[in-house]
């Protein structure tokens, strides 16, 4: 999902971007204080995901590069150095806007040479952090895939998607739609230091227990799950709970993993934070990005005993949450509107064993 080639800005600011994509505007703006965006007119918006990626999907739609959430450990950093901007600080204030998103991708699915297949958003960066209050690229998108009854998942830490809550729920009436909320953990004091820019674990919840009223089945990714920070047993049993007592359709576990970019800056993080930890941390990622299989084996396995314990199961391994219409109802073409007044969460079969690897 790399941006190659975005051309140089009409202010002279760079050709940081190569060419795939024209620089537009760059500017700060007082109510986002210390953040940076970058506009810009992407040439192509449906990424690839390659072959040797552990994603369970083909396809993604990424409008935004750079996160104001600002998680420490968060994966995509990384990619922030094929811009030549900053994995730190750069990557949680330099916001690569792609501002035609909607066009382009009602563009690009209307196309003859695709075929339907499904698309995966926020798996990169949050497709709701801040800045789509500002810009307001998600109705566009989403009403494009409603228009080409194209089967879509959306995993977000945001509030922000109860705004399209309308749009989502018209899209399940012709199309398979999945929506997942990322939450880690319930531990405050945890929240407030690794994931600065989110909304609160509890408000993510409401999220969840909102979708849920609506009739729209929300899983939840309990991720990351932060070794020795994190993943005490009362922790998981606190956030397990919390998930529960929120409607979740289903709880999937991730562990902490420390890709290169990510890696680097959360060891500053926690130097700063928990040194006595360090060591601990180099023993346990000595192998790479990823814990070790007995690690994840052992957090899964807790975790799934108390979602039994509490009345939710892990999803199916590679599955995202889907929306169909109520029985008996056939999916109706783009642009028809439909009778009833919500589709219902169609039930997922859950698969015993880990899935800490099979998202992010």
């Amino acid at each position: 999902m790399r941006w190659d080639n975005l051309s140089e800005s009409p202010t002279g600011d760079s050709a940081l971007f190569g060419t795939d994509a024209v620089v537009t505007r760059t500017f700060d703006t007082p109510e986002f204080r210390g953040i940076t965006f970058h506009e810009v007119r992407a040439r192509s918006i449906v990424n690839r995901v390659p072959g040797a990626s552990r994603m369970p999907f083909e396809w993604t739609v990424n409008p935004y590069r750079g996160c104001t959430h600002a998680c420490v450990y968060c994966f995509a950093r990384r990619t922030h150095s094929y811009l030549d901007l900053d994995t730190g600080l750069g990557f949680d204030s330099q916001i690569v806007v792609k501002t035609n998103a909607p066009e382009l991708l009602r563009k690009q699915l209307s196309s003859p040479r695709w075929q339907g297949a499904h698309i995966a958003m926020g798996t990169n960066v949050d497709c709701y952090q801040r800045a789509e209050g500002r810009y307001e690229l998600m109705p566009g998108i989403i009403a494009a895939l409603r228009d080409h009854a194209n089967p879509f998942s959306i995993l977000t830490k945001g509030t922000l998607i109860l705004r399209d809550l309308d749009l989502l729920l018209q899209a399940a009436r012709v199309t398979d739609v999945g929506v997942s909320v990322s939450v880690g953990f319930t531990d405050r004091e945890l929240w407030r230091t690794v994931e600065p820019g989110t909304p609160a674990p509890e408000r993510r919840l409401d999220v969840v227990r909102t979708l849920t009223d609506h009739g729209i089945g929300c899983g939840v990714l309990m991720a990351p799950v932060i070794p020795f920070l994190g993943d005490h047993p009362d922790q998981l049993r606190a956030t397990v709970r919390a998930i529960a007592a929120s409607g979740a359709t289903s709880v999937t576990p991730l562990v902490l993993h420390l890709r290169p970019g990510a890696r680097e800056w959360f060891t500053q993080w926690l130097d700063r934070h928990h040194p006595h930890l360090v060591r601990r941390y180099e023993r346990l990622y000595a192998e790479g990005a990823y814990a070790p299989k007995w690690y994840q084996r052992r957090i899964t396995r807790q975790v799934h005993e108390l979602a039994d314990e509490f009345g939710i199961g892990p999803a199916r391994r590679g599955a995202s949450r889907r929306l169909t219409p109520p029985s008996g109802e056939p999916r109706r073409p783009p642009g028809q509107p439909s009778a009833q007044p919500h589709p219902q969460p169609h039930p997922q079969p859950s698969e015993p064993g880990p899935t800490q690897l099979t998202l992010l």
